[in-house]
């Protein structure tokens, strides 16, 4: 299965679960608002039916009071509660509309309450209010049956309103149990299913993130391999998917660079064997001119033209300064295609090794800082740079007596060595090209140079890792300054 379809299905899981759960969590709420509604309209019937209660009881304590001393004031409660009865009723009946049983119930206290009123109420009125006009003050043996049957009836009423509420209370009672378990069942499933969705989650990042790094992780580590000369080294991925596609290109790539360099060190061989051979073939002939040279000057001895005797020489210095350059364009050749033996290096010895084997003319000065590092590197390329430079320093001198000054300055990976001389200076037209092969700021006839010595310095510090430059102005002396690692690139 490839990777982005493995991706995918994860994905599709994940939102399915968290589908699901949206889902569930709606209907659950459905269920919580439902049953909140059924509670809410619960506490609004007991409400109506307190209210609906209280005025039936105003409705008789009106009547009571007014029988008891004939006062119609006494009466204006029961004026006052019978009014609203009707929309009261009407109120209750709208909210109990989904309890048919509250609703006969409904019917039923109704009922009593309206007989009560038409049979017992309106006619207590009536009658007490004529007896008061005939002002016998006397209660007659209609208004004892009628007082006795209203007191029954309103008896049977508040028995009733008991039945009504009583029920309500316990259909409110199963509803807040049935909300709090809808509540409770809804955080559960909630809480699992959430739970579940975060541990399919992490579980497929996990996965995934272990597939991929694992093979990554072996992709760098054939890379590091490719880098320290493994070339032969390979990854072994059969999952077939998108990262296989990587694997096989960096196989590709590192079987094509182990083609390449086994050839390359196959023509670096031959480049040496036929470096080896020109250097033999080209120092000999010169050898032999040499050797020709001094035998006729030795024959010809005090009979040689002086003439001749200089071009003799010109000629031997010519032979000398071919077969130098031979040595330094091998030797120019040779940097950076085999790895130097690194070692401890002490500045200082270095330094006085190099001044003692240069043989410093007298007059000269060689002046070094109080103190100097430490290094542990490639020992004979640092002493070829500072040998060059300070051979140079003294070669192109334009006066007897000078001074050399070494200096360095300490970075965090590297140091900053410098050479400073009071010779006569270069032009800052030439600061770059001076680094180039062959290339003399002074004919060769004057100075004795090949041209490559400068080229040499410039290769070995550039491999090393480091940079060269050159400060100077015409007759203030230069300054070649150079980077060299505190520890070895190859590290």
């Amino acid at each position: 299965m490839k990777l982005s379809v493995k991706l995918f299905v994860g994905f599709l899981l994940i939102s399915a679960l968290f589908t699901a759960v949206a889902i569930v969590n709606f209907q659950l709420s459905e269920d919580v608002i439902e049953n909140t509604v059924w509670v809410e309209r619960s506490q609004s019937v007991v409400r109506s039916s307190a209210a609906l209660q209280r005025n039936i009881i105003d409705l008789e304590t009106g009547i009571r009071g007014f029988l008891l001393n004939g006062n119609e004031t006494f009466l204006l409660p029961y004026v006052q509660a019978k009014e609203p009865l009707p929309r009261l009723f009407a109120e209750i009946k709208e909210v109990t509309k989904y309890s048919p049983e509250q609703v006969r119930r409904l019917e039923i206290i109704k009922a009593m309450q309206e007989r009560w009123q038409r049979q017992y109420a309106e006619p207590l009125i009536n009658i007490t209010r004529a007896d008061m006009a005939n002002s016998t003050n006397l209660l007659s043996t209609q208004i004892d049956s009628l007082v006795l049957g209203e007191k029954v009836l309103m008896d049977s009423i508040r028995v009733a309103f008991r039945d009504f509420n009583a029920y309500e209370y316990q259909i409110r009672k199963e509803r807040t149990d049935r909300l709090s378990q809808s509540i409770e069942t809804t955080r559960q499933v909630s809480t699992i299913l959430t739970i579940l969705s975060v541990i399919l989650g992490l579980g497929w990042a996990y996965y995934i993130t272990r597939l991929i790094t694992g093979r990554i992780i072996k992709m760098v580590n054939l890379a590091d391999r490719i880098s320290k000369g493994e070339y032969k080294t390979q990854i072994v991925d059969t999952a077939n998917d998108e990262l296989s596609m990587l694997s096989s290109s960096l196989n590709m790539m590192a079987t094509t660079i182990d083609e390449t360099f086994t050839e390359l060190d196959r023509k670096n061989k031959e480049l040496d064997q036929f470096a080896y051979v020109v250097s033999h073939d080209l120092k000999a002939p010169l050898r032999g001119i040499e050797v020709a040279s001094r035998w006729v000057e030795e024959d010809m001895g005090r009979e040689l033209p002086d003439n001749v005797r200089q071009y003799l020489s010109m000629m031997r210095t010519r032979v000398h300064r071919m077969e130098n350059l031979i040595n330094g364009i091998l030797a120019l050749a040779r940097i950076g295609r085999t790895t130097p033996i690194e070692e401890r290096v002490d500045i200082r010895a270095l330094l006085m090794e190099i001044t003692e084997l240069l043989d410093i003319p007298e007059k000269f000065k060689i002046v070094l800082p109080p103190d100097l590092p430490v290094l542990y590197t490639a020992k004979v390329q640092l002493q070829q740079v500072f040998s060059n430079l300070i051979s140079n320093a003294v070669k192109y001198h334009d006066k007897v007596a000078g001074r050399i000054t070494i200096g360095y300055q300490e970075y965090e990976n590297h140091y900053a060595f410098s050479i400073s001389d009071d010779g006569p200076g270069i032009d800052e037209e030439y600061h770059d090209r001076i680094f180039v092969i062959f290339q003399t700021l002074q004919e060769r006839d004057a100075f004795e140079s090949t041209g490559v010595g400068l080229a040499i310095v410039k290769k070995i510090v550039e491999w090393q890792g480091g940079t060269i430059q050159v400060t100077s102005e015409q007759d203030k002396g230069s300054t070649f300054t150079f980077t060299w690692p505190k520890s070895s690139k190859k590290d």
